[in-house]
């Protein structure tokens, strides 16, 4: 009688790790984009001051909801990318406003956020990443690109920088990898079933141009050290700020010096502030 028990004392936990992870494997794309709706709601916030809603046609047939603002003549524009759980709007207030306001802006929803159709993969984010680029360079030919990801959507643009001709990358609590952050969310479930990895660090050293990386000390999310190993993978020169703050109130902190770093990047008679 012995056997059949510690038999079935080994068993049973088995089977419930094996639910646990069957669950991982199938849910795990709403894990990892919590913001996304799954239908074609409206946008939760209209857009900021200075901003007009557009629709961005992507090239495997989807439609995503972006704001835009164009350049002034001579300046950049911003190409932004918003965390898994965010909106494009909040991105969009903040770089119309100083010491961005000479910048053009173009901030994407991804697919199968509010507004735009679809579910999200890296595949299709990689998609709409491609598809804001080539708006953003029809709207406003000639403009340097400046690209800017927070969490998840810096990873959007490491990889789009290393694929496309841009000013400078400007990124806020990055990781990376996906792998190593479900390593650290989740360290009892097999990183190998991850469907969708991130590679960022595989990506940025490939990238030209000036990188800024900014990390908040106190981020519960993306722990500094996930910043500083991304750091460590970019061409040499890349610049590292670890400030006060978390995940979310970190972002800005950097931007007067950033926008200086990239101002001076874009070639003459340049973009004069006013």
């Amino acid at each position: 009688m012995r056997r059949p028990l510690v038999l079935a004392l080994l068993l049973v936990p088995l089977a419930v790790y094996a639910v646990v992870v069957g669950a991982f494997w199938v849910f795990q794309r709403d894990l990892l984009y919590p913001g996304a709706t799954g239908a074609r709601a409206s946008p939760r916030f209209a857009p900021p001051a200075g901003t007009e809603p557009i629709r961005i046609r992507t090239a495997d047939g989807e439609t995503l909801h972006a704001l835009w603002r164009a350049p002034a003549p001579g300046c950049g524009l911003i190409v932004t990318f918003h965390g898994n759980g965010s909106v494009p709007e909040s991105h969009a207030a903040r770089f119309v406003r100083a010491p961005w306001r000479d910048w053009g802006v173009l901030a994407v929803a991804y697919r199968g956020y509010a507004g735009s159709t679809g579910r999200p993969s890296e595949t299709g984010l990689l998609a709409d990443g491609r598809a804001a680029l080539a708006e953003a360079r029809a709207r406003a030919p000639g403009a340097p690109l400046l690209l800017h990801g927070h969490s998840l959507g810096a990873a959007v643009a490491v990889a789009m920088a290393a694929g496309h001709p841009h000013l400078g990358l400007y990124l806020e609590a990055p990781f990376d990898s996906m792998t190593a952050m479900a390593r650290l969310h989740f360290p009892y479930l097999p990183a190998a079933l991850l469907r969708d990895t991130y590679d960022s660090d595989r990506l940025i050293g490939a990238v030209t141009g000036p990188i800024l990386i900014v990390h908040g000390d106190a981020d519960p999310v993306i722990p500094a050290k996930y910043g500083r190993r991304l750091a460590d993978a970019a061409p040499k020169g890349t610049r590292f700020a670890v400030v006060p703050g978390d995940h979310v109130s970190l972002l800005g902190t950097r931007d007067a010096e950033a926008e200086a770093l990239f101002r001076a990047r874009i070639p003459a008679p340049g973009c004069v502030a006013g």
